[in-house]
């Protein structure tokens, strides 16, 4: 079945982006995967190219396109040639961390930041994460007390993408540690800022290349103009932007089991076993069907969710939704995909390998899969 979601704005846009990641990434991916960050002058690259912040208004460098089908190319080019180490810096610093900015930050803010995030010369982060709290934001116990015109912050993150090569952090704070929800700020904190440390790199069971790591802060002074929007109403705010960091999730998992689909059937067809390809086997070829009705019947809710976002009215239950099927799609097709590989399918070396450790994740951030049942059971019965 033919798919209409892309017009062809996009499809010139998806030959430029993966003409540039042949070019800058891919030859560099397992290198990093090694090193655990992907260099800061790869996102320098990517925004020279105009493919960073693409919705940022054009008086701060942008492209003022808002069309989140260009990110779902990027997905897609992304996971095909398998670079989740870049990928998922980048599409965090395009899909979760600039709405905040663009929704929040004053017009001075905007002109100190956006500029810097569409060249990527700033790499962005968010930091909702703590080590004793993870899908409860209320239970955040970061606090960032004002006096004067500092807020001084005390706390710490973990888990944090893009940790180590973030320049500008949106950080969920308690500004008023009596309250939960209604107690919770952000606040940008910036490369630099005193009382600001950064942690280890954590080694992850996938995701190698992208940088992951603890941050501390010990009576770290962030100025009273680096708060986005009002105090007391951070937790607001992060719930009004999950809804496209879910999307983006999805957008991630499928392009994942899309392709890890394609290298499966381009192996099946080379690989030899009992004289005869192992795309001989009934079995097979059994397997490889379940796995493309599934990816294709995903990919077909995936698109309309995609177009109801841009229309302005995917809302908090199919954002859920959408999150929910394709991470836990992600996990069955690949794990077919790695049996059908055979040895080779537990090899690091192999694509499918890497993309199936990767996956593991996807079930877990932007809300747990269990936090997205309980959205959409309630939902249900509400």
């Amino acid at each position: 079945m033919r798919r209409t979601l892309f017009e062809d704005e996009h499809e010139d846009f998806r030959q430029s982006f993966r003409t540039f990641l042949e070019r800058e990434v891919a030859p560099h991916a397992l290198e990093w995967d090694e090193a655990g960050i992907v260099p800061r002058e790869v996102y320098a690259a990517a925004g020279e190219h105009g493919f960073l912040c693409m919705p940022a208004p054009e008086e701060y460098d942008g492209a003022g396109v808002d069309d989140f089908r260009f990110s779902a190319v990027q997905h897609e080019e992304l996971n095909r040639l398998g670079l989740p180490g870049f990928g998922i810096g980048m599409t965090l610093h395009n899909d979760v961390c600039l709405p905040y900015f663009l929704k929040h930050a004053s017009d001075e803010q905007k002109a100190r930041w956006l500029p810097g995030m569409v060249s990527g010369e700033l790499i962005t982060a968010i930091g909702m994460t703590e080590p004793g709290t993870g899908s409860d934001l209320g239970g955040i116990a970061t606090t960032a007390i004002r006096d004067g015109d500092h807020y001084v912050v005390n706390g710490a993150k973990t888990f944090i993408t893009n940790g180590l090569n973030a320049d500008l952090v949106v950080l969920a704070v308690k500004t008023d540690p009596s309250q939960r929800h209604r107690g919770i700020s952000l606040i940008v904190v910036e490369r630099g800022t005193d009382g600001f440390e950064r942690g280890r790199n954590l080694e992850k069971v996938g995701l190698h290349g992208q940088d992951t790591a603890e941050l501390f802060f010990s009576d770290a002074a962030v100025p009273v103009a680096n708060l986005l929007g009002d105090e007391g109403k951070g937790f607001g705010y992060m719930v009004g932007s999950l809804a496209q960091e879910r999307l983006s999730v999805a957008w991630t998992a499928w392009s994942s089991a899309k392709s890890g689909l394609d290298w499966t059937v381009e192996y099946v067809r080379q690989r030899e076993a009992f004289g005869h390809t192992i795309a001989d086997f009934q079995t097979t070829r059994h397997a490889l069907a379940d796995a493309k009705t599934e990816v294709d019947v995903a990919g077909a809710f995936l698109d309309q969710c995609t177009l109801a976002h841009d229309r302005g009215d995917l809302t908090v239950e199919d954002a859920a939704q959408v999150k929910l099927w394709m991470t836990e799609m992600q996990g069955r097709v690949l794990d077919r995909c790695v049996q059908l590989h055979g040895g080779y399918g537990y090899m690091m070396e192999t694509p499918i390998a890497r993309a199936w450790a990767d996956a593991r994740v996807t079930r877990i951030y932007a809300g747990a899969n269990e936090v997205m049942r309980e959205i959409v059971g309630r939902a249900m019965v509400a």
